[in-house]
């Protein structure tokens, strides 16, 4: 069976690199290889950095700053590559000058940035769309259409994990709240958005944490409560390499996902009566999926994904709101 399109078959467009550190790059490795999207632009205040880049992927248009590269006009989508903190600014920029835009997760830093961003870019009527790249996987799209099927029947329980291994850096990203650090938004996003993305947004939000040296999050436990019997449990880490899986049970079955339960990978259906269903993990890059997305939505004339909608991911910075004031993380300038 058929999961999902080939990226490949997605109308080409026009992209610029916003942003040309490690996800920028592992971003235009899986789009060369996977689609027809160009990568035509890249812009960087470090000169050195940009130009580097560029060789690298073979780009044509090189910017020491981010204003010209979204004066481009050769370019007709920005991919926001840079830290949270600056993803509203950035995205910002983009939309003023008329461009789409793909924006990495954590979408901003907090849902009123969002709620400009989304404003902006429905006043400009340009695309865009959080980068929640998972949303768009071959995995994803199976065990949506087989929730959809009832496979396992109404859904009682979610399980969502991601922690990775982290040492203590003041000057390192994770760790400095000037570039919105923390766990929460770089690792605890994918359970936060799987979670929405099955059981929609929360009716209640029971949050523990602990802070680290710098006052960013360190290590995040969360229970989600519904409008219904389900519930979801959450947790997030920058201490330790946990095992980064999912789960969701039902009343008819259950559905494991395998880790990194966010990257292209497989999942085993078990039901009640015994039977399984099992969809193995795909050999793939992944990144270029969300690509694909943007580009069929953008030949469309659409504004916006119903895989990550613009409302969402306001939504999921609201929760992501309420769990840094239940464990008292903040950042400059908000």
């Amino acid at each position: 069976m058929t999961w999902t399109e080939d990226p490949r078959s997605a109308p080409a467009l026009r992209w610029g690199i916003l942003g040309p550190g490690w996800i920028a790059n592992a971003f235009v490795a899986a789009v060369k290889a996977g689609t027809q999207q160009q990568v035509v632009a890249v812009g960087s205040r470090d000169e050195p950095r940009a130009r580097a880049f560029a060789e690298k992927w073979d780009v044509a248009g090189v910017y020491c700053s981010y204003e010209e590269l979204v004066a481009d006009p050769n370019v007709d989508v920005v991919y926001v590559a840079t830290p949270h903190s600056h993803h509203r600014d950035h995205a910002l920029q983009a939309i003023a000058a008329g461009k789409h835009v793909l924006v990495e997760k954590a979408f901003t830093r907090n849902a009123n940035e969002a709620r400009e961003v989304v404003d902006a870019a429905r006043q400009k009527q340009v695309f865009c769309m959080e980068a929640m790249w998972t949303r768009f996987l071959p995995h994803m799209v199976a065990l949506r259409k087989l929730l959809a099927d009832g496979a396992v029947g109404d859904i009682v329980n979610l399980q969502a994990d991601h922690g990775q291994f982290f040492p203590f850096q003041a000057a390192h990203r994770l760790y400095d709240p000037r570039l919105a650090g923390g766990a929460l938004l770089d690792l605890g996003i994918y359970p936060v958005s799987f979670a929405h993305d099955i059981l929609g947004e929360p009716s209640r939000v029971h949050a523990v944490g602990t802070l680290t040296p710098s006052n960013v999050d360190g290590q995040v436990s969360l229970i989600f409560a519904y409008d219904s019997p389900a519930q979801a449990e959450l947790s997030t880490t920058l201490w330790a390499r946990t095992a980064t899986r999912a789960s969701i049970a039902g009343t008819a079955g259950r559905i494991d996902i395998d880790g990194p339960f966010y990257t292209p990978t497989g999942f085993t259906l078990e039901r009640l009566d015994g039977t399984t269903f099992r969809f193995e993990k795909p050999l793939t890059h992944g990144l270029h999926f969300q690509a694909a997305e943007v580009a069929r939505r953008v030949s469309a004339g659409e504004l916006e994904s119903p895989l990550m909608p613009l409302d969402e991911s306001v939504q999921i910075m609201s929760v992501l709101d309420e769990v840094r004031g239940q464990i008292g993380v903040t950042y400059p300038g908000e």
